[in-house]
């Protein structure tokens, strides 16, 4: 099986819904006396929620993305510096030998 990231947002949308779920089966069941619409106002706060949750985390991965591109751009410049130095080197000691 492949790993795949954490999803917050996901965890917080399946729990929400699994809880007005557990409402509605509680209300069949006999054991809970809910008018039909009672959990529809918390399911679409917590369906915000998550929407929420997963527009942070996906920011924040990007920013992470960002940061990493950022960080191996300069470890390449650096590489090239490095790589044009040596270069410049053994021309002068062709030159000099």
């Amino acid at each position: 099986m492949n790993r795949h990231p954490f999803e917050p947002g996901k965890l917080i949308a399946g729990l929400v819904v699994l809880a007005a779920g557990l409402l509605y089966a509680l209300d069949a069941a006999g054991e809970a006396d809910l008018p039909p619409f009672a959990p529809l106002p918390p399911l679409v706060a917590g369906l915000c929620l998550a929407g929420l949750v997963s527009a942070l985390t996906f920011g924040a991965r990007m920013r992470r993305a960002r940061r990493a591109e950022r960080g191996r751009a300069r470890g390449r410049a650096r590489g090239r510096a490095a790589w044009e130095e040596r270069e410049e080197r053994e021309e002068r000691e062709e030159a000099a030998g």
